[in-house]
Formats: C-alpha cells, sequence, structure tokens
C-alpha cells in the first residue's frame, strides 16, 4: 500500500522551516522538551528550525552528521501528522523513535529496553490511512538490525518483541479487556501508543523507521519512573538512537 496522495499546492500544516533546515535522519521522542534536552545535550551546534504548536524540532550534529530531533506528541494521530511531513515534505529517510512504555511481562522491569520488532493496534488507523486493513506493522528490519548491533557494541541490554499501540493511556482505562482481545498468535510484551503509526507510514513510503523503549512501568510491579525522570534519564535508549542512526 502506498501513502495517500496529497494535492500539489499542500504544504507542511505543522513543521515551519525549509527542506533543508532537516537532516534526512531523525531522532523522535514524544516530548518536545525531551526532544530539547536532546539537542542541548547530545548534539552539536544544534538549532531550533521550527516550534510550530511547541512542538521542537532541532536540527545540529552528532560525531560530524547531521541529526534533526524532534517530538512526536502522544498517539498515533500526532506521531502520523509529523512523520508523514517528515517523509513527504522533507525527505527524511530514517526515523528513530525513543520512547517509554509500560511492560506487560514479568520479565521486564523499570529502566529495561526494548527494541520493537513489530507493532499490535486493533484499531482501524490502517485502513484509514491507506485502506491497508492489517493490524500489525513491522519497523525496518536493517535499522532494528543496526540497532541490535549497536546496543551489543555498547554493552546494552535489550529485550525484542511485539508492543501493543493503543487509543488510550492504560493507566487511565481498563486496558485487560483490550488485551483478552489480541490474537493467541501475538505475544504482547509492552504498551505504548505511537509505534504502529510510525511504522505504518514509514513503511507507505518504502523510508525506514524503528523505535526504542525504556519500560518506565509494569503490571506486575510497584515501581514507577517519575514525570521528570522520563523527560531526562532515558539517556541510554536516546545514545542507543544516535549511535544506530549515523550508522
Amino acid at each position: 500500500m502506498k501513502a495517500p496522495k496529497v494535492l500539489e499546492h499542500i504544504k507542511p500544516a505543522h513543521i515551519a522551516c525549509t527542506k533543508e533546515d532537516i537532516a534526512p535522519i531523525v531522532v523522535m521522542p514524544g516530548d518536545p522538551l525531551r526532544a530539547k534536552y536532546i539537542a542541548e545535550t547530545f548534539l552539536s551546534d544544534a538549532k531550533l528550525v521550527s516550534d510550530t504548536r511547541n512542538m521542537f524540532v532541532f536540527t545540529g550534529t552528532y560525531k560530524g552528521v547531521r541529526v534533526t530531533v524532534m517530538g512526536s506528541g502522544m498517539g498515533m494521530p500526532s506521531m502520523s501528522i509529523y512523520a508523514f511531513e517528515l517523509f513527504y515534505f522533507f525527505g527524511v529517510e530514517k526515523i528513530i523513535r525513543v520512547g517509554t512504555c509500560g511492560g506487560l511481562i514479568k520479565e521486564l522491569n523499570v529502566p529495561d529496553l526494548i527494541i520493537v520488532d513489530g507493532a499490535y493496534n486493533e484499531g482501524n488507523f490502517a485502513y484509514s490511512y491507506n485502506g491497508d486493513p492489517t493490524h500489525v506493522a513491522y519497523p525496518s528490519k536493517t535499522l532494528n538490525e543496526t540497532i541490535q548491533q549497536t546496543a551489543h557494541e555498547l554493552n546494552l541490554k535489550t529485550f525484542k518483541g511485539t508492543v501493543m499501540s493503543t487509543e488510550q493511556f492504560g493507566f487511565y482505562s481498563d486496558n485487560e479487556h483490550v488485551l483478552a482481545r489480541v490474537p493467541k498468535n501475538i505475544k504482547i510484551i509492552a504498551e505504548e501508543m505511537e509505534a504502529f503509526a510510525l511504522f505504518h507510514i514509514a513503511d507507505s513510503f518504502l523510508k525506514q523507521a524503528s523505535c526504542i523503549l525504556t519500560v518506565v512501568d509494569s503490571k506486575f510491579s510497584e515501581v514507577f519512573m517519575s514525570q521528570e525522570d522520563r523527560e531526562k534519564s532515558l539517556n541510554e535508549s536516546i545514545t542507543l538512537a544516535l549511535e544506530s542512526i549515523i550508522k
């Protein structure tokens, strides 16, 4: 399935900069303040190139390679807007999402790292986007292999598995009935809210996308990463994403 056709006169409505301001590789946290933190902490000569709706976009260099860091916002609708615009209007080739998730298996603990190898969504996002009835979207195999190898080089322990991209925040809903409807042949290890949209849109453009998640809570534990820690304590996943995307 290809990406939906956009009218020729349409310009990006949510990113206000030139095509040259955006690097072909993007690291994408959900929180725009986390994007600001990444730019200020990890990039050299970082420049704010767009702040429409306070969704910060920074471009700088990491180890001599131009990289853009941008927030995606929360949920698939927000992710879909920015991922689409990056791929379609700005010629981006690779996006790695760095986000947080809730663990759904006993083996996962705070703050374990997950390299996502599939995202399940029971809704109709894919069908609405381009008529595809699928409920599972996949990351770039090549990019995932690079991330896995980089994690090994950095001596980082990671988990691999399928996550569920929900349409509501798990703590604010009774998501057990949603989990009960997941097909038996799909093993869900964690829940988050954006990966399915990113993977599906990237696939429609034949571009690369992957997702690295940090476990910040678990249904099997009372340990919960604070809001402050979520903004600034995800350095392992950020480093893994940056080291991987420049290869």
